[in-house]
């Protein structure tokens, strides 16, 4: 018996597919959102129904929405108001098709999660789920001649946001202090051996790459976490056991572009997925309506805290590692 890889299946659909009729007008504009199968993922491999779901830069609230949909409670902070705005209708729009489940947004910086995230909330967060803004080559949208009635392709919703002080805007450098910062505040609210899942991705800066993966990895460690798990999250559909890309205009043309500069680029077809955990030992009530998943996730991680290992949820309930 072949051993499994540490895929996850997340892309089986287009984003605009998975988002179709969960997702207020206007949620499209966001540059750099979450797939939301992603979310979904981690969700349901690393929490219980009823369990606190967080994402301190949570955009247009992809992270809530598929929390909520799973009957965990969801909160997010955004930096941007006209992104928490946002969310925080899509919030109440899946609350009004859902039940059992809340979600909450507030507005404000990430490096203060401890105070936007309500005290009673602290210490009671089983998971964490985000992403640190990253290279604008994978953002955007286009509008094309026959759309716009102009010459040539007009791109379009390719910025978080005009604020310079928006991390997106920043060097590589200040984001990475920056984002130790927000995974240690994470570590603050979180509960003992909770977990943090970070979605990243590496991009080519002047035709140099930057590893932003290893940064983050880095980056947990500074903040006090423990790397547990380093998975991939496809961007890809999976045919026949081959992957269907499915890029964006602006992907096609970098990669044309470089190729042309003899720079060996390829498409992105992946996320990758660190996974940290929280020191410590949650000694809360146990759930019992998904205990054997549960069980079952818990024996493919690390026997020790140090160990690093990768792994793989086929589907819900059976999990297995390499």
């Amino acid at each position: 018996m072949p051993s499994p890889l540490s895929v996850w299946n997340t892309a089986p659909t287009s984003a605009p597919a998975q988002r179709a009729d969960r997702y207020v007008p206007g949620s499209a504009a966001h540059p750099a959102k979450m797939l939301p199968q992603i979310a979904a993922h981690a969700i349901a491999a690393y929490t219980l129904p009823g369990e606190l779901v967080l994402d301190p830069m949570c955009g247009i609230g992809t992270t809530l929405v598929e929390a909520i949909r799973l009957g965990r409670h969801a909160l997010g902070t955004e930096y941007e108001p006209r992104w928490a705005d946002l969310a925080r209708a899509n919030v109440a729009h899946t609350l009004q098709t859902t039940g059992g489940a809340s979600g909450q947004v507030a507005c404000g910086d990430a490096r203060r999660l401890t105070d936007l995230v309500d005290e009673r909330h602290h210490g009671k967060i089983a998971l964490v789920i985000t992403s640190p803004p990253y290279g604008n080559s994978v953002h955007g949208q286009v509008r094309s001649t026959r759309e716009t009635g102009e010459r040539g392709v007009v791109k379009k919703d390719f910025r978080y946001s005009h604020d310079p002080s928006n991390l997106a805007h920043v060097s590589t450098d200040r984001l990475l202090e920056a984002f130790t910062e927000i995974l240690t505040q994470c570590r603050r609210v979180l509960r003992p051996g909770g977990t943090v899942v970070v979605t990243t991705r590496p991009w080519r800066e002047g035709g140099e790459l930057i590893d932003l993966p290893s940064a983050v990895l880095a980056a947990g460690q500074a903040a006090g976490l423990t790397p547990a798990e380093r998975c991939v999250a496809l961007l890809a559909g999976i045919r026949d056991s081959r992957l269907i890309s499915r890029p964006s205009f602006f992907q096609m043309k970098n990669v044309r572009d470089a190729r042309r500069r003899g720079l060996p680029l390829a498409v992105v077809q992946h996320e990758d997925v660190l996974v940290f955990t929280r020191p410590g030992q949650h000694t809360g009530p146990k759930a019992t309506t998904d205990e054997p998943r549960r069980a079952a996730t818990a024996a493919c991680r690390p026997a020790t805290p140090a160990a690093v290992r990768s792994r793989t949820c086929a589907r819900r309930g059976r999990c297995g590692g390499h």
